[in-house]
């Protein structure tokens, strides 16, 4: 009989699994014995979950990650929550104590681990047994393959992996679920009967892989493209006849945006993501909505209109074979021209200009998002990286992560105040060869909360000053050259030289201090 260790690795390796994500403590030890393949060390475990997010994200595969106990499950929770927010089918290992002495409280235990990261894991358990451990990881990573797809978390006893137990089936799934053609004939009708229809698309397009199926929908029924709030993927081609722009998160604001359409699809999100209460309709009270989403949340908290379940990639190829031709008739979308000024529209600017060709952005610069709606077009499919849930600390390990599942050069735009949640990630990219050129946006202050309080009658917010940070200084102490750019005159020449290495880099960019509006 094999031993729960080796049940695990016939279980990792069925599912795809080819390196381990964690950071090590004397729980685990045991799991690490004659591991069959690469570990990923972070030095801490919030960057360990988003470097493994970040994998997952771009490879289209799940992703292994073990946590140390409580305290290292404690430290993820940010990013954890995060993942859950992607979607990114991660599934978590965290150790426990050895079960003999579980009753006695002891040092590094963890009483009630499968409740410590509810809600958000799709799946969480603790095996009551050392002889179900691989059969609770086996249905872990089921259950975070299936759309609407997340995190699981197995705690494991760290006497569990040297008992013999019984070897499992592995069960071969397929987990996609098309749209019913009555759901697609519904969508179907409603945009062969408008006039001017508009297309929204959110995270799970990208999600689903349905970047070339969106383009042919739109060209085929005349759809004016937009970004749904938030989203935390590419959408569309940015630069694409169609697309019209970015829906803001503010109600009256998005109403008024797409006042002009009689019919509205949203796809692979919700409707709407909003940031602060509002007033009135969701939407422009004459339009007709309805919404395509493998996430049957999205379709319960509809607030009217309707809906239809399954794959998003999948509704849309069906529906561009539905629906009827009709030709586009908006306007064309131009792109801003900022003055040179160390400006993070400016900098933004002459980073779309010089990135390498298909370089992938991976995005946490919450002040910028607006300029970079305007300066800094995505037009490839998985190109784009963001946290949907809001947080910071996700970027800078998720750049990692990104940056090992494919081949291009990564650029990472972040805040100063984005990069210091978990600049130990610099650390993981020295030690990887990561390709990613790490963008610090530096105004020295948390612009975006200070921008944000005029929403709430304030002219400032107590704490956001980060002046005195260097960056340069920081990247060097783990591992990763780095330049300081306080000039226009000095950028050029900096952005080439971090876009043509091989390796990790960074510059500290000095950019004016703005506030952030919506």
């Amino acid at each position: 009989m094999p031993t729960v260790r080796e049940a695990a690795f016939r279980v990792f390796e069925h599912f795809g699994v080819d390196r381990l994500f964690g950071n090590p403590g004397s729980t685990e030890i045991p799991m690490l014995k004659a591991m069959p393949f690469p570990y990923v060390m972070g030095l801490n475990e919030a960057v360990v979950v988003a470097m493994a997010d970040g994998f997952a994200r771009a490879s289209g595969n799940p992703a292994l990650v073990n946590l140390h106990s409580a305290a290292g499950t404690g430290h993820s929770l940010g990013n954890l929550f995060t993942a859950f927010r992607n979607c990114t089918p991660l599934v978590v290992t965290a150790g426990q104590q050895a079960r003999s002495i579980l009753p006695f409280d002891p040092f590094l235990y963890n009483e009630r681990a499968p409740e410590f990261p509810r809600p958000y894991v799709k799946y969480s358990i603790e095996p009551a047994r050392a002889e179900d451990v691989p059969l609770a990881l086996i249905r872990a990573f089921v259950t975070a393959l299936t759309p609407p797809m997340g995190p699981c978390y197995v705690s494991i006893p760290v006497d569990d992996w040297d008992r013999e137990c019984e070897m499992p089936a592995l069960p071969r799934l397929t987990l996609c679920t098309v749209p019913s053609a009555t759901g697609i004939e519904r969508l179907s009708a409603m945009l062969d009967g408008s006039d001017r229809p508009a297309l929204v698309i959110g995270t799970g397009v990208a999600n689903s892989g349905g970047w070339d199926e969106a383009i042919r929908l739109a060209e085929k029924t005349g759809c004016a493209v937009w970004a749904a709030p938030y989203a935390a993927r590419e959408t569309f081609p940015e630069d694409h006849p169609h697309f019209a722009g970015f829906l803001p998160a503010w109600r009256a604001d998005l109403r008024k945006l797409l006042a002009p359409y009689d019919a509205i699809l949203v796809a692979g999100a919700p409707v709407f993501t909003w940031h602060v209460e509002g007033s009135g309709p969701h939407w422009p009270e004459h339009a007709k909505l309805m919404a395509l989403s493998e996430d049957p949340q999205h379709l319960a908290a509809l607030p009217g209109g309707g809906g239809v379940l399954g794959n998003v990639a999948e509704g849309l190829a069906l529906l561009c074979e539905r629906a009827n031709k009709r030709a586009y008739t908006g306007k064309r979308r131009t792109f801003a021209e900022p003055e040179a000024a160390m400006s993070a529209a400016y900098v933004l600017k002459r980073v779309a200009a010089l990135r390498p060709e298909n370089a992938v952005i991976v995005e946490e610069a919450p002040t910028a998002r607006g300029p970079e709606h305007d300066v800094l077009p995505i037009t490839r499919e998985g190109g784009f990286y963001t946290c949907a849930s809001g947080g910071l600390g996700y970027g800078l390990p998720a750049s990692v992560g990104v940056a090992m599942a494919q081949r291009d050069k990564v650029v990472a735009i972040l805040g100063d105040g984005s990069a210091m949640y978990t600049i130990q990630g610099l650390f993981s990219a020295a030690a990887e060869k990561a390709n990613v050129s790490y963008l610090i946006l530096n105004n020295a202050a948390y612009a975006a909360l200070t921008g944000f309080s005029a929403e709430f009658g304030m002219n400032e917010v107590p704490g956001c000053d980060l002046s005195g940070l260097e960056f340069v200084k920081l990247a060097e102490g783990l591992g990763v050259e780095a330049k300081r750019v306080d000039s226009v005159g000095q950028l050029d020449e900096a952005l080439e030289w971090s876009f043509a290495a091989k390796g990790p880099t960074l510059l500290d960019l000095r950019i004016e201090y703005a506030t952030h509006k919506h």
